[in-house]
């Protein structure tokens, strides 16, 4: 039987973690924090269902979950991870309409749940969010359109190569971590730690296939020296290569 949501004490400097409120002054986040539900949620328990009516926006304080769903075979399709300091729940918020995915924890999570009202007084009073707003906006429908095509246009093996590209964009270059050398830094800056990595299946979820087809690729890139194993890490040392792949088949006639 899945744990309940545990709840606690508001904290604004809980808030001060979560990127959409960034700029916000304490005045605005002591009353924000106590208008919201604060709670913690078990790993693996789900946050919010596809086609359920709730409409709050929910502030990742910390922890992660994972945006999914599945089909009525049983068959799961991952959209994305949202680490902490990001948030979600926010179309519901917008447009009225039931949740489109399901929200898990990927591991035990603290969230604060604001009612759609609230989200929208936010948005309305302070400039900063809704840019915030509308840059997480335009950015999901990147990602949705390039990912369309990506499914609808390139192979298994060329699918796994965009997905670890995404990955490793999300992760960032080490290039912020110190060095003594010019060379140093530049190799940094090309490449990509991957902590904790995917699982097989986790990005077979992500690109529509199965799990032997992302093992037989990986063990492809493995062998070419375009992918690395580091303890539980997933190391891109070359991402500039990796880019070169993925762009060359998109842009294939």
């Amino acid at each position: 039987m899945a744990s309940k949501p545990k709840s606690v004490e508001p904290s604004i400097h809980g808030l001060k973690r979560v990127r959409l409120l960034e700029g916000l002054p304490a005045s605005a986040l002591e009353p924000l924090a106590q208008q919201c539900r604060w709670r913690r949620i078990p790993a693996a328990q789900n946050v919010i269902s596809r086609a359920a009516l709730d409409q709050d926006v929910y502030l990742i304080v910390s922890g992660g979950v994972r945006v999914t769903s599945y089909s009525a075979a049983g068959r799961q399709v991952t959209f994305r991870d949202i680490p902490s300091g990001g948030w979600f729940g926010d179309f519901a918020a917008i447009d009225g309409l039931s949740r489109s995915a399901d929200v898990v924890a990927l591991e035990d999570t603290l969230v604060a749940a604001m009612t759609p009202a609230l989200f929208r007084t936010l948005l309305h009073d302070y400039p900063a969010v809704c840019d915030l707003m509308l840059h997480r906006l335009v950015s999901s429908v990147r990602e949705l359109t390039e990912r369309v095509f990506d499914l609808s246009t390139l192979g298994v093996r060329n699918r796994v190569h965009a997905e670890l590209l995404r990955l490793a964009r999300q992760a960032g270059t080490a290039a912020g971590a110190a060095s003594t050398t010019t060379a140093n830094t530049a190799n940094a800056a090309n490449t990509a730690r991957i902590d904790p990595a995917p699982t097989h299946e986790e990005i077979a979820n992500r690109i529509s296939t199965d799990r032997s087809e992302v093992t037989r690729e990986l063990s492809k890139l493995a062998k070419q020296g375009l992918i690395q194993r580091a303890g539980r890490a997933l190391v891109i040392p070359e991402i500039t290569r990796l880019e070169q792949m993925v762009a060359e088949v998109r842009q294939s006639p």
